[in-house]
């Protein structure tokens, strides 16, 4: 019974030694297909729901013996220049520099079109604060114009002088009209709105849209439109277009507010053109319209009648400092200007879109 016993044991650790041969050897082939599936080309292998099996046959006869393997998700980053490979070509990468500078098919010499590059267009709103963007004329009472008052009055078209009131007529169609005396000689009989109070305004009193007389050096004077309020954006002063479609900052000290305005202050602008980017300036306010543009950047701008080829020197806030290449000529245009040629355009499309969705 002993050596029996013997044989027995002798036997089963013959067989166990052999199942853990075959299973190091398994664990082997798991091993190489783990790193084969690492060193694999593709990014990812789809998992399955399926539970592969491998039978292996022992030795002795004895019953196969099943082994579950499962499917490994192995992500590969590829490298840049097989990404690059995998990108669509550019137009440029068609040709080469001989045939991208040249044609075959033209005895002609091939010159490059100068063109200007598209500035981006924005209608952003140019405040925050309701008191920084109105254009509704405040409900405070009307201060009392009368005999003998200093004023500024329009003595013509676009220049105003200082003066005294020295009558106010009422004509037979009812009409007040106020009779000055220029401080530098002459006299008028003018309307309300053609004469501005000689004092400074109070901040409350002014909106976008008012109209206002600019004080420049030398005692002159000129009429225009309150376009911005002051804001943190444009440091803190007032915008003022003229009558003559000139852009300027200006602080409070330099305003005077119009005694009587029309019910409309565009209405008392002659020129058409400006009239009308007044007009509709005040009602895309406070979203105007304005061109991105950034200090040395080329653009055409109307000079002149005629457009022409400048460049931008500076930009403050809504308004950019412009050399034109011709003559040197330098000024301040706003941002939104009809005069500058991206801006037209894109006016024009707009016009186009809205006559297309008031027919529909």
């Amino acid at each position: 019974m002993e050596v029996g016993e013997m044989e027995m044991r002798m036997s089963a650790l013959q067989k166990s030694g052999k199942q853990g041969n075959e299973r190091e050897t398994q664990s082997d082939e798991d091993r190489d297909y783990d790193e084969n599936m690492s060193d694999s080309p593709c990014e990812s292998v789809e998992s399955t729901n399926e539970t592969p099996s491998k039978k292996t046959q022992l030795e002795d006869g004895s019953d196969s013996l099943s082994v579950i393997k499962k499917a490994v998700v192995v992500l590969t980053r590829l490298p840049e220049y097989k990404i690059s490979a995998l990108r669509p070509p550019t137009p440029q990468q068609f040709y080469s520099e001989d045939e991208s500078s040249s044609s075959s098919d033209s005895d002609m010499e091939w010159e490059p079109e100068v063109s200007v590059p598209a500035p981006i267009i924005i209608s952003s709103a140019f405040a925050y604060c309701s008191n920084e963007i109105t254009k509704v004329r405040p409900n405070l009472p009307e201060e009392e114009v009368k005999v003998g008052m200093m004023v500024l009055a329009r003595k013509r078209h676009m220049r105003w002088q200082r003066g005294r009131i020295v009558e106010m007529v009422t004509k037979e169609d009812g009409r007040l009209k106020y009779k000055i005396h220029f401080v530098e000689k002459g006299k008028s009989l003018v309307s309300g709105h053609h004469i501005a109070f000689d004092t400074t305004p109070k901040l409350e009193q002014l909106y976008v849209g008012a109209r206002v007389v600019v004080k420049f050096q030398d005692d002159k004077f000129q009429a225009g439109i309150l376009a911005e309020l002051p804001t943190r954006k444009n440091r803190l002063r007032f915008l003022v277009f003229l009558d003559d479609h000139i852009p300027v900052y200006v602080g409070l000290p330099l305003l005077h507010l119009v005694c009587r305005p029309l019910e409309n202050s565009v209405d008392d602008i002659r020129d058409s053109t400006h009239r009308c980017f007044m007009s509709r300036y005040l009602r895309a306010w406070p979203y105007p319209h304005l061109t991105q543009y950034s200090a040395g950047q080329s653009l055409n701008a109307e000079l002149n009648g005629v457009q022409q080829r400048g460049e931008v020197q500076e930009v403050d806030s809504s308004l950019i400092h412009v050399v034109f290449q011709d003559n040197q000529h330098k000024e301040w245009i706003h941002r939104g200007s009809f005069r500058l040629e991206h801006m037209e355009r894109f006016l024009e499309m707009k016009d186009i879109e809205l006559y297309l969705d008031d027919s529909d």
